[in-house]
């Protein structure tokens, strides 16, 4: 069973670019494949973060660094949450109820964790030592019902370690045609999350990018903002 697709293990860059929530598929001995939602749901945010691996496979190649990401939705279990997150199988994500994880069983969970959440840790775990860690993601434009989220690209981070977020934020505040957002759309600690897993527990570098997804929707969207983050992130580096 797939559970991560890795690009460019050898490459020789200082960075780790990690996709959590790379992939919106089902694996098939999940529910069948099929967690009960329609395919336009199944498109959306709720079950993977659109846009995000092309942009961290352009990056990857830019900055010479090997890229992980899931190969699972993250509504089958998800990978950026801790093991005891009460929000690790979701079941109703912004307004969307998902009927195979309705009455999901905790011997179902521990099963999609061994097959699928673990190995993808353990890959990744593996890759980090030494390195950056650049995690990437997504988000949408507006929550249901909910008003319009202003920012082209948040940087998230943990108060306990900025040292790489906030050069960033730094940086890209002063490209006078972005609107970023500090710790937006959501806080950047979580515990138990990739980060805190991968980053904060060992002291790496690290800093987590949001980039709004209807602006990296095509190939062309991912190529332009990966040559627009990828100086920056080349020269808050060199400052550390």
């Amino acid at each position: 069973m797939r559970a991560f697709h890795i690009t460019g293990e050898s490459r020789p860059g200082p960075f780790l670019v990690t996709v959590d929530h790379a992939s919106n598929r089902v694996p098939p001995d999940v529910a069948g494949g099929d967690l009960g939602i329609a395919p336009e749901d199944m498109a959306r945010h709720i079950a993977w973060d659109v846009g995000a691996l092309g942009l961290a496979l352009e990056l990857g190649r830019l900055l010479d660094s090997p890229v992980i990401g899931s190969d699972f939705s993250r509504l089958v279990i998800d990978a950026n949450r801790g093991e005891d997150d009460p929000t690790l199988v979701m079941r109703l994500y912004d307004g969307t109820i998902i009927p195979a994880n309705a009455k999901v069983t905790q011997a179902e969970v521990e099963r999609r964790l061994e097959t699928l959440y673990r190995p993808y840790h353990a890959a990744l775990a593996r890759l980090a030592e030494g390195r950056v860690i650049l995690a990437i993601h997504s988000f949408t434009p507006a929550l249901r019902g909910r008003a319009p989220r202003p920012w082209h690209i948040g940087v998230l981070y943990a108060q306990a370690d900025p040292r790489f977020s906030r050069p960033l934020i730094d940086r890209l505040s002063a490209e006078p045609d972005l609107c970023i957002g500090e710790n937006e759309p959501y806080a950047g600690a979580l515990p138990g999350d990739s980060i805190d897993r991968h980053a904060l527990a060992h002291g790496r570098h690290n800093t987590l990018i949001e980039l709004r997804n209807d602006l990296i929707s095509d190939a062309a969207g991912q190529a332009l903002w990966a040559a627009r983050l990828a100086p920056h992130l080349q020269a808050v580096l060199e400052t550390l």
